[in-house]
């Protein structure tokens, strides 16, 4: 009986994206794949199969919607946010990658204090 099946929501990530987004609008999206993946990047420091998948698929589609981002401030902020999870999931080459593409200095300054292995 397929009445009482429950279906597996999908996740953010995967749905498709009404382009084109505005930068308000993309900025959020990011940070909502962001706390969305937060347990898979967890799940990815542990070896777990299945989160480093996830984690890679959102990972992958916030960079996307990231490098649309025409604000430089806001597309920072939004990088930040991807190395933040990055940094959840032991992906240490990637947050490094991601880290040098942020210009703002402040927020440089923000990352370089929460995580001081990304400048080795």
């Amino acid at each position: 009986m397929k009445w009482f099946a429950k279906q597996k929501p999908g996740d953010i990530w995967d749905e498709a994206i009404e382009w084109p987004l505005g930068d308000i609008e993309a900025a959020e999206r990011i940070r909502t794949i962001c706390e969305a993946a937060a347990a898979s990047a967890a799940g990815s420091a542990r070896n777990d199969k299945s989160d480093t998948a996830r984690y890679e698929r959102a990972v992958k589609v916030a960079m996307e919607i990231a490098m649309k981002i025409s604000d430089g401030l806001m597309r920072d902020d939004a990088v930040h946010r991807i190395v933040d999870v990055c940094m959840k999931a032991n992906d240490i080459k990637t947050a490094q990658v991601l880290f040098r593409a942020i210009h703002a200095s402040w927020i440089r300054e923000t990352v370089q204090l929460d995580y001081p292995t990304l400048l080795q």
